[in-house]
């Protein structure tokens, strides 16, 4: 047994080496980027992706690195995700209210079956069509990597729809604020708008926080009740998936084991069984490990397929986010939201 684990590891070492290598490559680039322009415009998850397929491109790599790699795309992020539920309490996710819960859940499922038939309009597989609709609908990149393993999406799926929402995702960052004059939004509007549209939980502040600190906090909210659909939403593609082959899906395919600790996480949280303390550190975990996540996708893919589908996966992301906001909108102005 001794000898298996030592060999495993021998194994994997080289290519999760690399991959750290890749991920301190990215977290160095987004501090100078930091330092010169005051900001971060590419976060350290999306160049590890684009340092990490330029490698790939760049070098031929030895198969003694393929085990590594598939660890950390694979095994790595499925503990980021758990990690990540340590961030979002239940009782945060009641206090917004039934009527506004309610909504964002209807939003988020809208949102993927339109963005769903606008890839598959545009000719995307049903795997990448899957992918988009999911970043867009609900947390970016985070809901493509967790929704990956479930249909089993391969490297190239997962960077292209991450690279292309990831850009779309600055850009709605700079210019969501914009429309606050142009739609007479109130703060408190605008903060559901932007926990709706916007794609990860520090981009939501950073769209918010040149409005008002009212936005911010409704908007922070509003996105973690979003990206708490992210656990029923996979559980839901598992089950179709599983239909449509004809087999009886098993319990692993169903709920993989990671949105189970991802909601044993959450509940632990709400029940205050992790101490506020250790809330900060395993935020951060699950950050780092997901750069080296994305570091070992990046690794994995081949350039070529990316260019290739890159049109195609850019025209699907730009109209579902613009019916996205379109459905978000709609919401605010049922709700009734002054």
């Amino acid at each position: 047994m001794t000898r298996n684990i030592t060999s495993n590891f021998s194994r994997i070492l080289p290519g999760f080496m690399l991959c750290l290598l890749v991920s301190a490559a990215a977290y160095g680039l987004e501090y100078i980027e930091a330092e010169l322009f005051g900001r971060a415009w590419l976060e350290s998850i999306v160049l590890a992706i684009l340092i990490g397929a330029a490698v790939r491109s760049l070098f031929s790599l030895s198969d003694r690195y393929h085990s590594g790699i598939q660890f950390s795309a694979k095994m790595i992020l499925e503990i980021a995700i758990v990690l990540l539920g340590a961030s979002i309490s239940a009782e945060a996710v009641m206090q917004a209210g039934p009527a506004l819960i309610g909504g964002i859940a209807g939003v988020v499922m809208l949102s993927i079956g339109i963005s769903y038939s606008i890839g598959r309009m545009m000719r995307l597989s049903h795997r990448m069509a899957v992918l988009v609709a999911c970043g867009n609908s609900i947390c970016g990149n985070s809901a493509i990597a967790a929704t990956a393993p479930v249909i089993g999406a391969n490297s190239d799926d997962v960077a292209s729809s991450i690279a292309f929402t990831a850009v779309l995702g600055v850009i709605v960052v700079l210019c969501l604020p914009l429309l606050v004059p142009l739609l007479n939004m109130s703060a408190a509007q605008y903060g559901i708008l932007a926990g709706l549209t916007v794609y990860a939980v520090p981009q939501v502040l950073a769209a918010t926080a040149p409005v008002a600190a009212l936005s911010v906090q409704i908007g922070t909210l509003v996105k973690l009740v979003r990206v708490l659909m992210l656990g029923p939403v996979i559980v839901t593609i598992g089950v179709i998936g599983a239909k449509s082959g004809g087999a009886r899906p098993k319990l692993s395919q169903m709920v993989p084991w990671f949105i189970i600790g991802f909601l044993a996480m959450m509940a632990l949280r709400s029940l205050s069984f992790i101490p506020p303390m250790a809330l900060t550190p395993l935020h951060e975990g699950s950050t780092a490990l997901t750069v080296i996540a994305m570091a070992g996708l990046g690794l994995g893919v081949d350039v070529r397929t990316v260019i290739k589908a890159g049109g195609r996966v850019t025209l699907t992301a730009i109209f579902s986010l613009l019916a996205l906001g379109a459905i978000s909108l709609s919401l605010i102005t049922l709700l009734g939201v002054a």
